[in-house]
């Protein structure tokens, strides 16, 4: 029992949970003890508003500490506003705002009876003293129960010392009554009524305290979820990782559905031979370096990163949504590498491996089955299908060819269907693909001078298969 109301005082253990994701919950307090702050002055700024604006109908000669008052509640609000802007408020502080608080809020009724020469009682009317739950509920924004819990005992002791000063000011009339009519109507003191306004506040800080608790944990929970999806993003595109997160239904193996595709291969040329002459660390640099030019092109351009090979990058274009546009953005993907590639790899990636570098990619159209392989505690999403094979060949095809991108005739023809008008030329050739028993009509892409236009028209109109009903742009 002891353990438990421990741990509801102190909040969640966070001891088992990594250091970056503490630290992230303590960002979210500090933002969150920010946002109290401000409130607290817009109370304190709607006290001078109302005060300024109200009729003054005490005597002119009367003693006014209520602006004084405001005066110092609106000083140390913005002290500590300032001071949570600038680094997080240990609790302390935190416990000694709470007592300023309801310390101003409660001196500030006594200066009413004071300023308007009315009986003491006259304070226990005043409907500022609504504002004690204001002050408790906005603890609650910290996610710390203890916050709430200290901010409803510091309220509960002012009240029952509003009601000790009430009674005892005038020894010779306590201002009692047992009517409630005259309580009413009067500025006599209904004891009864009293303790109806300790125990509101009382069963609003425990509900209140109990909410947050379990907020408190749902916080932790969400933080450290979210972290997770971010670090889960990491490995999956983030497409692909959109789709798992919103699926209606637990992704199961042996689950695909079909879809219009097109996939891109790209590959450094003589990887392996430059691997063996670099160390570990050095090899690594190469590929961070020509994946982090490779990949953001990809994704600009509609693209879902499938996997890593090695030095080799595949991606689909058309399967994280539907797309009118798969076989186009993946050659405007394919010339935005090509032109990143010619001038990064002549200087940048010459520094790092000591050779120039060079690329192949290949390019195939067609219907794909995209869906989750292997065993249930083991996932991979990834695409199957004629277009994946046909693309791999091709992107082998360049060092057949010395070229750099290569693309089976018919997807060129549908991405020039659907809108690619880019800076690459095409020359069509019949090929022979390795493991590909019939020749293929093959488009070899270049980028062109700009001078004179790309070779787009010797090319019938035929398309790959499977994509007999894809959509025209």
């Amino acid at each position: 029992m002891l353990a438990r109301l421990r741990e509801f005082l102190s909040g969640p253990d966070l001891s088992a949970i990594p250091p970056r994701i503490v630290q992230r919950i303590a960002q979210r307090d500090w933002s969150n003890d920010i946002l109290l702050r401000a409130i607290q002055l817009a109370i304190v700024l709607l006290f001078c508003i109302l005060y300024a604006v109200s009729p003054k109908t005490y005597p002119q000669d009367a003693f006014t500490p209520v602006p004084y008052v405001l005066a110092a509640y609106l000083s140390i609000s913005v002290v500590v506003l300032a001071w949570s802007c600038l680094r997080p408020i240990p609790d302390w502080a935190n416990y000694l705002s709470i007592l300023f608080d309801f310390s101003l809020l409660y001196g500030l009724l006594i200066s009413f009876h004071i300023q308007y020469e009315q009986p003491a009682s006259f304070v226990l009317k005043a409907p500022t003293l609504l504002y004690v739950f204001i002050f408790i509920a906005i603890r609650a924004l910290r996610f710390h129960p203890k916050f709430v819990l200290v901010a409803g005992m510091a309220a509960l002791a002012g009240m029952a010392f509003m009601i000790v000063y009430v009674t005892r000011i005038d020894p010779a009339d306590s201002m009692l009554t047992r009517s409630y009519v005259e309580y009413l109507t009067s500025n006599s003191i209904l004891i009864g009524a009293e303790i109806d306004k300790m125990i509101s506040i009382l069963f609003v800080t425990a509900v209140l305290a109990i909410a947050v608790n379990g907020s408190r944990k749902l916080l932790v929970t969400a933080v450290a979820e979210q972290s997770a999806a971010e670090d889960f993003e990491r490995f999956f595109d983030s497409a692909v990782a959109r789709n798992i997160r919103t699926a209606q239904e637990r992704i199961m193996a042996g689950n695909a559905e079909k879809r219009l595709a097109a996939i891109l291969n790209v590959d450094i040329r003589g990887f392996t031979a430059l691997a063996e002459q670099l160390d570990a660390d050095s090899v690594i640099r190469v590929l961070s370096a020509y994946q982090g030019r490779v990949i953001p092109l990809v994704q600009r351009n509609n693209g879902v990163i499938d996997k890593f090979m090695g030095d080799g990058i595949m991606a689909s274009f058309g399967i994280g949504g539907a797309s009118e546009t798969f076989a186009a953005d993946a050659i405007r993907a394919a010339e935005a590498i090509l032109a990143d590639i010619r001038d990064w790899g002549a200087q940048d990636f010459l520094r790092i491996s000591q050779t120039p570098l060079r690329i192949g990619i290949g390019i195939a159209t067609g219907t794909v089955s995209w869906g989750a392989l292997g065993q249930d505690q083991r996932l991979e999403m990834t695409v199957i299908g004629p277009a994946v094979n046909l693309s791999a060949r091709l992107e082998k095809h360049n060092k057949t060819l010395g070229s750099n991108c290569v693309v089976d005739a018919r997807s060129w023809k549908l991405a020039r269907e659907q809108g690619y008008a880019g800076a690459l030329d095409a020359e069509f050739r019949q090929a022979k693909l390795d493991g590909v028993r019939d020749p293929v009509r093959i488009a070899v892409l270049s980028l062109h001078d700009g001078n004179s236009p790309a070779r787009l028209d010797e090319v019938s109109d035929v398309r790959p298969a499977g994509l007999e009903h894809a959509p025209k742009s």
